[in-house]
């Protein structure tokens, strides 16, 4: 991604990887699915697929998937055997495409997050979820997304200044944040640079940079947080210092770095699951997520 800068070339990069990832793939004979449901207006981006373990039966917990692809790019369809493969460990998973850029600009992903999270609470009962237990994993940019979408459910002055309502009363049990992008620094990388001028309405001024700045937007109220990244993940100089940001304001967090001199891991890695790494990464998180559901019931032992 280092020597990647237009938009273009970016987005038929990422197509050739992730067809090539998932080549071979299948839908698990444990898993069930229901694809293309309607969450909001645009017929073609507001969608979404529901992926949960068959034979369990009532309410399970929840991880809804957000996918990078720096604003310009991606869908659901990359991210199906990831999300599948969550899914496997015993939680209902929620798999969204969002509007994008540069059609859709900032703030277009929160608030299309902000609808599925709707669309979460409204059908509970009709898909089984458990409310008091929902989780979100995001990679790269759409770890960003997590991130910002966690810090406006926590303060109203900020959700009113990018014009969005969340739930009332909605949070997180906790989240994973995945190679993510926690801050955007003008000229560090020429690539992010473009990217981030098809995304800002006014081509990536001081204030619109600020504004998906993680950090500035942390309050005590952001949920427990596994942050993770890899030897050789090209934004991995932004996660140690995000974990500190989190830990300095006493909130619980994990931080994990992948991959060793035998293996190389790179951006994203955890999405391929032929990965021994990714299975490894993946499994790590849905087990804390599983913390956090058992320290609510009293038994972190369970």
């Amino acid at each position: 991604m280092f020597y990647i800068t237009s938009v273009s070339t970016f987005c038929e990069s990422n197509a050739r990887d992730d067809a090539k990832r998932n080549e071979g793939l299948v839908t698990p004979e444990d898993i069930e699915r229901s694809d293309n449901i309607l969450y909001g207006e645009d017929k073609t981006r507001n969608l979404l697929d529901l992926y949960r373990p068959k034979n369990r039966f009532g309410k399970l917990p929840v991880i809804v998937s957000i996918h990078g692809g720096g604003w310009v790019y991606g869908n659901k369809e990359i991210m199906q055997f990831y999300c599948m493969s969550l899914a496997q460990k015993g939680f209902a998973v929620i798999n969204f495409s969002y509007r994008l850029a540069p059609e859709h600009k900032h703030p277009t992903p929160l608030e299309d997050a902000n609808k599925v999270f709707f669309w979460l609470l409204q059908n509970a009962d009709v898909y089984g979820f458990d409310t008091d237990n929902v989780f979100a994993v995001g990679d790269s940019v759409g770890a960003n997304i997590v991130g910002l979408y966690c810090c406006l459910c926590a303060d109203p002055v900020y959700a009113k200044r990018l014009s969005i309502k969340p739930p009332q009363g909605f949070a997180f049990r906790a989240v994973a944040l995945n190679c993510g992008l926690y801050r955007l620094e003008r000229g560090k990388e020429l690539l992010l640079d473009n990217l981030a001028s098809e995304y800002f309405p006014n081509g990536g001024t001081d204030e619109e940079y600020d504004e998906i700045d993680l950090a500035k937007h942390l309050n005590r109220s952001f949920p427990p947080s596994f942050v993770m990244t890899a030897n050789e993940d090209f934004l991995r100089p932004q996660a140690k210092p995000f974990y500190d940001a989190l830990r300095s304001l006493g909130i619980r967090a994990e931080y994990r770095c992948y991959g060793s001199r035998e293996e190389v891991l790179t951006h994203v890695f955890h999405i391929n699951i032929k990965l021994p790494g990714a299975r490894a990464c993946n499994a790590d998180e849905c087990a804390f997520f599983r913390g956090m559901i058992d320290s609510q019931k009293g038994d972190p032992k369970k």
